[in-house]
């Protein structure tokens, strides 16, 4: 039960935690407050449309700004897959040994190995420990607006009392940004009821799309298959019971956060495919036909032409070979005659 008159996620371990994120949700609703006065300045009305523009257009900069460390994660995870190999033969090696020695050697093998190839085990992991707090901010400041407006919390940054107040008067295809679906009239509930869907229904693709063209089938068997099948299903019929408590501006920003997510998540489908994938064995065709194009391009034999060529002077070199080691041989014989 959501209470009205006070923000709870100003209390307890949430409490503590949201002020030590100030600095990021002050800056968040100065990127809002700017973008917004943008806005009115080409001649949008500064009560409407312009705020959910302003909530879309904060989503799609945080992305951006998280995006660079996105990027290195799925460097990071491509790196040690490469390696998986050798790090398996060094466990392997090691196997049942559990005196210390051994223990310090198998280390000294990893680094050695996570060296040699400049791969960081802890590299794909703390980027998307600095994204959390991120988007949690983002959280934070749609939620507490509406008690701003209503004095029941202190202002956050751009959002002074009278700011509040002209966004929570917002109102977009018949429902008010701070509705919830439990306050909201038969048509605003019926609207937040089609974001929640929408906001579901993105979810569950992104992880549909991402488990048939990035994952390696050999892993979707037995207990991980269950497992990814459970997730698939799992989150989404989560977020519906948790999206009708959210005030709209919340769902405006999910839904838009959900679908940037589906995006990037296509986009690491096609440069950075898991090894293995459906999605992976595309992009060996693409980078095939590229190869082949450039070449062309530069006067150069295709692969294909070059391969041929290769396993023509291999056999040439056989038969030379060949014939040096017959000569020699008929001398002798010939000797001996």
């Amino acid at each position: 039960m959501i209470n009205y008159n006070e923000f709870l996620l100003d209390k307890g371990f949430w409490g503590w935690l949201y002020k030590l994120l100030t600095p990021v949700e002050w800056l968040m609703t100065q990127i809002m407050a700017v973008f917004h006065k943008f806005l009115t300045m080409l001649g949008m009305s500064p009560i409407g449309f312009s705020w959910v523009l302003s909530i879309i257009f904060l989503v799609l900069v945080v992305h951006a700004c998280v995006f660079p460390l996105y990027y290195k994660t799925m460097k990071s995870m491509r790196k040690m897959q490469a390696i998986q190999p050798q790090m398996q033969r060094i466990q392997n090696k090691y196997k049942g040994k559990n005196d210390q020695a051994s223990k310090e050697a198998m280390q000294r093998e990893m680094m050695k190995l996570y060296q040699d190839n400049d791969a960081n085990p802890a590299g794909s992991c703390l980027p998307m420990l600095i994204q959390s707090p991120v988007f949690m901010c983002m959280f934070y400041v749609l939620s507490a607006i509406p008690y701003i407006a209503r004095g029941k919390r202190e202002t956050l940054g751009a959002f002074d009392v009278a700011t509040a107040k002209q966004f929570s008067q917002t109102t977009v295809f018949g429902v008010n940004v701070t509705d919830v679906f439990g306050t909201a009239a038969t048509h605003g509930k019926i609207i937040i009821g089609v974001f929640v869907v929408l906001m579901c229904g993105c979810l569950w693709f992104t992880t549909y799309y991402s488990q048939k063209r990035n994952m390696n089938p050999e892993a979707m068997v037995g207990q991980a298959a269950a497992m990814q099948k459970g997730m698939l299903w799992m989150f989404p019929i989560m977020y519906i019971f948790s999206g009708v408590t959210m005030p709209f501006a919340v769902l405006v920003y999910w839904l838009t956060s959900n679908i940037c997510n589906l995006a990037r998540t296509m986009w690491q489908a096609y440069a950075f495919p898991t090894p293995g994938s459906p999605a992976a064995k595309d992009k060996e065709v693409r980078d095939h036909k590229r190869e082949n194009e450039r070449r062309a391009k530069a006067g150069l034999p295709s692969l294909e032409e070059e391969k041929l060529i290769k396993a023509k002077q291999e056999a040439e070199l056989k038969e030379k070979q060949g014939y040096q080691r017959v000569q020699p041989q008929r001398k002798n014989r010939g000797k001996k005659k």
